[in-house]
């Protein structure tokens, strides 16, 4: 791994060992050491990359076992884990509420009157700001990347101050020819548009979105700062899905969060996903999918008692990300691991920023719906890659131990919480709940005759009705947020949505739990995973 930029605060650098045998810098201010003592002997990678899969399996060993012991004290256990998603849910459809007002109250600012109204002697002359958008992308289709450009030329002082970064892949045939066309079409739109390719082969890397944007990264910088004397700290760097389409007053907006906050290059900012980029041209049955994912996503944002943390596309300082190292190039889900490797590179003091002005994603199709189901597969596949985080985690902790540990295990738990929930947590309440019946029948009988004297009967009548009604509502929130139809519904279209409400939890199961605990497994055995675009278009 190559050495951290040089760094705005005084101090030396000291190597050190990471968990994964890469080589790392750490800054530090004169007088201060890495560690009191002996340091600790570094974890294999191997092994921290395998606690979420551990986990999972130590999950359902201990259910078979409880299942035919312990079967009354499993099955409180399984449902506890199901109130407890339901109490989740419930949680999940208050701050989803809070997010649609704020993303209300949001579309109506004129953003460069609230920042001469907010404006402090700490805060940037809104002309210094410029912006920089990176956008990676692998054997796109020329059309997605002319709906994404246009889209990004009609943001506010897109000419003034958006730089374009097309961040090309030299596996792709034709790369150059695609990004000189591009440009030569688009240039005139923004203050500068360049693009970057990304060698094959270069030594401990892979060929994936977060090698690509951290080569395209580095070269900005060279380029802006190092050539054409740009202010570092007056550069706002947006990282983007190549199909992502902002809200018309996305860049406007974070022109003034960025110029107004004084802890401008200890910050990320995130604006809530919404996949309606092609929602007319995905199948009825997965639109529900969609919807859950949709609102789950604004929900984890505008929830005030939960952290939010970067999702697909997002922005941080070019001081921030020079500070940390850039992204790392041989990860395959980068927004994770790009937070807490800036979190422990700035001494804990990383907070994500909220912009409530949705931006448009695609979801994925096929030909066929089998194809649509096998893609969307393969893309939870490709995201619960990020189960490697906990480890990771896990691993900046050991490193970093003058971090307050406090702060970095609230980190930690973030982390944690949604792959052991969709891994272990997943396996304790469908396994659990069912094998005390497999194994022992007369308690399903015994469960029913005591009704409500019976706690499992209980919770269960609490959380079934909980989960299968908000359902419901996040379908009907993402309805009312979706983009006007391109094409007339047809019958067919309607049994097939009306269909997909009773096939939710088959449609989680196979979409959402089973392709994640392949991708825990396969961690936990050592089995690398190849990196594949998914069909959008």
């Amino acid at each position: 791994m190559l050495s951290l930029p040089h760094s705005q605060n005084a101090g030396i650098r000291v190597p050190y060992q990471s968990s994964g045998g890469r080589r790392n810098n750490v800054q530090l201010g004169v007088g201060q050491s890495i560690w009191a003592g002996t340091p600790p002997p570094a974890i294999p990678e191997r092994v921290l990359d395998g606690i979420p899969g551990f986990l999972a399996w130590l999950a359902l060993l201990l259910c078979v076992a409880a299942a035919v012991a312990f079967p009354r004290t499993l099955l409180i256990i399984a449902v506890a884990f199901a109130v407890y998603n339901a109490i989740r849910f419930a949680l999940a459809g208050i701050a989803n509420v809070i997010g649609m007002k704020q993303i209300k109250k949001w579309e109506q600012i004129d953003w460069c009157e609230y920042y001469l109204a907010h404006k402090t002697e700490l805060a940037l002359e809104w002309e210094d700001v410029q912006h920089v958008v990176i956008v990676p992308n692998y054997k796109e289709p020329l059309a997605v990347l002319e709906h994404t450009l246009d889209n990004l030329a009609c943001q506010h002082q897109a000419f003034e101050k958006m730089t374009i970064v097309l961040a090309m892949e030299a596996g792709e045939e034709g790369c150059i020819e695609k990004a000189e066309a591009l440009r030569a079409a688009y240039a005139s739109k923004f203050k500068h548009f360049y693009f970057t390719v990304h060698p094959r082969g270069l030594p401990g890397e892979m060929q994936c979105k977060s090698a690509n944007e951290a080569w395209a990264a580095r070269w900005a910088k060279r380029k802006l700062v190092d050539d054409l004397g740009y202010e570092i700290d007056h550069i706002v760097v947006t990282t983007m899905d190549a199909d992502t389409l902002w809200h018309k007053d996305h860049f406007y907006c974070l022109t003034a969060l960025f110029a107004l906050n004084p802890d401008r290059g200890l910050r990320f900012w995130q604006a809530p996903i919404r996949y309606h980029g092609n929602i007319w041209e995905i199948n009825p049955m997965l639109r529900i999918v969609n919807a859950y994912s949709t609102a789950l996503e604004l929900a984890y944002l505008a929830a005030p008692w939960w952290k939010p943390l970067p999702m697909s596309s997002y922005s941080l300082s070019l001081r921030l990300l020079d500070n940390s190292g850039y992204w790392d190039a041989d990860v395959i889900a980068d927004e994770w691991h790009m937070y807490i490797k800036a979190f422990f590179a700035r001494g804990g003091e990383i907070q994500l920023e909220r912009v409530f002005l949705p931006f448009l994603a695609q979801a994925v199709t096929g030909n066929t719906f089998w194809e649509a189901l096998r893609n969307r597969y393969l893309q939870t596949l490709r995201h619960a890659w990020g189960s490697k985080e906990v480890g990771y985690m896990v691993a900046k902790m050991l490193e970093h131990p003058e971090i307050e540990f406090g702060r970095a295990f609230r980190l930690l738990v973030r982390i944690s919480h949604d792959i052991l929930h969709a891994g272990p947590g997943w396996v304790i309440m469908t396994i659990g709940s069912q094998l005390p019946f497999l194994f022992h029948p007369e308690l399903l009988q015994s469960m029913i005759n005591e009704g409500f004297r019976n706690p499992v009967f209980i919770m269960i009548q609490f959380a079934f009705p909980i989960i299968t009604f908000l359902g419901i509502v996040f379908w009907y929130q993402d309805v009312l947020a979706r983009p006007p139809r391109n094409q007339k519904q047809t019958v067919a279209d309607r049994i097939w949505t009306i269909l997909s409400f009773p096939a939710l939890p088959i449609l989680t199961l196979f979409l959402v739990a089973l392709p994640t605990l392949q991708a825990q497994t396969r961690l936990l055995i050592g089995a690398p995973l190849q990196f594949r675009v998914s069909k959008k278009a």
